[in-house]
């Protein structure tokens, strides 16, 4: 069983309370990290990582400068790290009255290339108008459901495998060279399993995009588990649940195919924060599969 790790001393550099600014923030002696950690933080603090703290609730959650939203009820938030995340990372919690501040650092990661063959070639360099048209279609079909933001801190307790038994395929992060062609780097985890393969929720959400059959992605999926933390599920030959339904960890949301921009059966995971993309992997609690 590996759980998320608490804040250490090479993650902290700074913690404040009152309205003084990050670029002024103080640092701590090793014995006031390890009693009162800002935040109460935990989580991977890595390049495509996370942290969940607690603070007010209905304070504003501010990251590197940019408004994230509220504190939910319960008071619990998160902090998503882009898969590029510079080296640190700076988190503010404000309320009328005062502000707290942490600068937490992030560590690099180093992403391998991975070449993929075989490809169908409109998949990689589409031309068609009207394929680009419905490209562009589902592009907005997608954005409507990444705007979502449900009052939920399901995130808070991790994540479970979305596959019971896999092979992993593909890491998140790859450089990719898609038929001999530099392409974006693969934002997902790959994990090749037989076709119909059932798809479990990893964690309670709300569905807010179920499509069949899009053109990259296939049978795909999103699932809101609060904040803005949305995963994704691609390739899907099936799927199991609908949009507008609340999904429990565990249940069964679709089986595992080959549509879309695949090669062979396997389930495409991702995890997006906002406009930050994150390793869904990191979010498994227990991380033995």
């Amino acid at each position: 069983m590996e759980k998320p790790e608490g804040l250490s001393r090479r993650h902290l550099l700074a913690l404040s309370g009152g309205a003084c600014a990050s670029a002024a923030l103080p640092a701590f002696s090793q014995s006031k990290l390890d009693s009162d950690p800002p935040f109460g933080l935990t989580g991977r603090f890595v390049q495509g990582g996370y942290a969940v703290g607690k603070g007010t609730p209905g304070a504003d959650i501010v990251v590197d400068g940019t408004s994230r939203g509220p504190v939910g009820p319960s008071g619990w938030f998160y902090t998503g790290f882009d898969r590029d995340a510079g080296p640190t990372c700076h988190i503010t919690l404000k309320t009328d009255k005062d502000q707290q501040s942490a600068v937490v650092s992030v560590l690099p990661v180093t992403y391998d290339i991975q070449r993929v063959e075989g490809l169908p070639q409109d998949t990689v360099t589409p031309q068609d108008p009207a394929l680009l048209e419905r490209i562009k279609r589902e592009a907005a079909l997608k954005a409507e459901a990444f705007a979502s933001r449900i009052d939920s801190d399901a995130y808070h307790r991790g994540f479970d495998w979305p596959l019971n038994k896999f092979v992993v395929s593909g890491h998140f992060g790859n450089q990719r060279v898609l038929n001999g062609t530099p392409a974006s780097p693969h934002m997902g985890f790959d994990m090749a399993a037989p076709t119909g393969t059932p798809i479990h929720a990893p964690q309670d959400g709300l569905v807010v995009l179920a499509e069949p059959d899009l053109f990259y992605e296939g049978g795909l999926i999103l699932i809101d588990h609060g904040q803005g933390l949305i995963s994704m599920y691609l390739h899907q030959s099936e799927l199991l649940a609908k949009k507008g339904q609340w999904v429990r960890q565990g249940q069964p949301i679709g089986r595992v195919g080959a549509k879309g921009r695949a090669t062979g059966p396997h389930l495409c995971w991702r995890l997006k924060w906002s406009d930050r993309h994150m390793d869904p992997s990191l979010m498994v609690v227990n991380r033995t599969a």
